[in-house]
């Protein structure tokens, strides 16, 4: 076990300066390069953004990953960008993710379709206007509420809208509506309204353009011509978010912003909505083939990084867990400076452990990597950020599993160590730490498989694991289901595959099942041919 042990602390070290020289590659290429000119956005809401796998059409790099973002904001943020003499780069992130990245620095700009309401303008600096929005509710076609012309006729209507958008505060005026939970993106609606667990949903007439064109079967309502229905002009207005302060960084778009005609615009926006990512129309292709075939690649990556962050989150939250638990099972020792020194670095410990265990990773995720941002301007990168976020989390737990097999573990063994002469680092390194590690390896497995689901809730950092990755392939082809489908089959492989790989380790380390020990004496005892017993 000490042997295996040893072999575990070199591969971590070797993971741990592949990935630091990594890192120092990546920060020395960007010093040598002008500072690109950074776009938050969801890269996720066609027309105005989305991913692909190749810079056709005009698309600009995705940060940290291998896809491109095209769309409208991206075109108009290639305009500012060669004004400015910056190239531009997207980095990617859910839409309550946009806030803090561009106030704690991660981000120069946010073009996302994003509306200047006076709630925002609190945080951030907008520019004027670079689009006007007219608000439309999307339905079946079908559906009861198709031919509403009044605000009235909307009673029992099951209706919902964006999360953190005015879109969500639009239904309060429809009249008898029933307001359902805000939804994360418009991937998840779009499947809602398909599925029929919601009436409609408010949103802006180019989404509809967009939703359209792949499914005929909607139509929308324009409730900005509604009587009575009414709308701030900042709340209809699209703008550019810029940090507070950088008033030099907010005059330069303004100024460019002012040389972009309306007619140039309007050819934008058509140019996005064509260009757009389309689900395949072919009857005969099948949705699996189809999908894989054009975004298999996207899948893998989102795969590999998801792996990537379970694995080595893991084993550096083994070790920083072996270390608290050793630490929190030392004895009381006799000197009243050691002892009171003791009391203070458990005392540390179970705070460090009941925080992690007590409040969400998503939460972590966003304090640390937005928080030491703004807190320390120092700018994390985000899979150093993820790797960090998973490995303490996961020490907190493992803590207290490490810390329960070593306290399990019979006192007769201390005892039969003691009466050796053994001192207490040779008693754990030696008896009572392979004992606990290899009781303690079902729950190591199972936190491998939960960091493996985790990993989806670091989205909210802008990191491209599988769930988000899936999210964004089901937004552009508009085929939920399967493209969920395909993402829950993979989760199932890497959880059946990580399973049965600890329970063949933890075979092998509980030796063989049918070890007799009174038949090997025996055998043992038992004199060969030839030989007198009397010898």
């Amino acid at each position: 076990m000490k042997s295996k042990i040893n072999t575990f602390m070199i591969m971590i070290l070797f993971l741990c300066s592949i990935i630091t020289v990594s890192f120092s590659h990546t920060s020395i290429v960007n010093a040598k390069t002008k500072e690109p000119l950074k776009i938050g956005m969801e890269a996720n809401y066609p027309p105005y953004n989305w991913t692909q796998n190749t810079d056709a059409h005009g698309a600009v790099p995705i940060d940290g990953s291998k896809q491109f973002a095209n769309g409208y904001d991206v075109q108009i943020a290639k305009i500012i960008g060669k004004k400015l003499h910056r190239r531009v780069i997207v980095e990617k992130t859910v839409w309550d993710g946009l806030l803090p990245s561009l106030t704690s620095g991660k981000i120069d700009l946010i073009i996302a379709g994003m509306s200047p309401t006076s709630e925002r303008r609190k945080a951030i600096d907008f520019s004027i206007p670079y689009r006007k929005s007219t608000f439309v509710l999307i339905v079946n076609n079908a559906s009861n509420f198709a031919t509403a012309t009044k605000l009235t006729e909307f009673k029992g209507a099951k209706l919902t809208a964006q999360q953190g958008t005015l879109h969500y505060d639009l239904i309060k005026q429809l009249v008898g509506a029933k307001r359902l939970t805000a939804m994360r993106d418009f991937s998840v609606m779009r499947q809602s309204l398909a599925s029929g667990t919601i009436d409609g949903y408010v949103a802006e007439d180019i989404e509809y353009q967009s939703y359209h064109r792949v499914n005929p079967n909607i139509v929308s309502i324009n409730l900005s011509k509604m009587p009575h229905f009414h709308v701030n002009y900042n709340d209809s207005i699209t703008s550019i978010g810029v940090k507070k302060g950088n008033t030099k960084l907010l005059n330069q778009v303004n100024q460019i912003l002012k040389t972009i005609s309306d007619n140039k615009r309007e050819k934008l926006m058509s140019f996005a909505i064509k260009q757009q990512p389309q689900v395949s129309t072919t009857k005969k292709t099948n949705w699996f083939v189809s999908i894989m075939h054009r975004y298999g690649k996207m899948i893998l990556n989102g795969v590999i990084m998801t792996v990537f962050l379970s694995l080595i989150g893991t084993i550096i939250g083994f070790f920083i867990g072996l270390l608290v638990g050793i630490i929190r099972t030392i004895p009381t020792p006799l000197s009243k400076v050691k002892y009171w020194l003791l009391k203070l670095i458990n005392w540390l410990l179970a705070v460090y452990v009941e925080i992690f265990r007590g409040t969400p990773m998503m939460v972590q995720a966003a304090v640390i990597y937005y928080g030491i941002a703004q807190l320390w301007h120092i700018n994390l990168d985000r899979t150093l950020a993820a790797l960090f976020i998973i490995s303490i989390n996961t020490g907190a737990y493992l803590a207290e599993v490490i810390r329960g097999g070593i306290i399990s573990t019979p006192k007769g063994q201390f005892e039969a160590a003691s009466a050796l002469g053994m001192s207490h680092s040779q008693k754990m390194w030696h008896i009572i730490l392979p004992q606990a590690v290899r009781n303690c390896l079902p729950s190591i497995t199972n936190e491998f498989i939960v960091n493996i689901k985790d990993t989806s809730v670091l989205s909210i950092i802008s990191v491209s694991e599988l769930f988000f990755v899936g999210t964004t392939v089901a937004s552009q082809t508009f085929q939920f289901f399967q493209t969920y489908f395909i993402i829950s089959i993979v989760y199932l492989i890497l959880t059946f595959s990580i399973t049965r790989i600890f329970r063949l380790i933890e075979n092998k380390l509980e030796g063989p099942k049918n070890y007799n020990l009174m038949a090997n004496q025996l055998q043992v005892d038992e004199p060969k041919e030839g030989e007198n017993e009397n010898d």
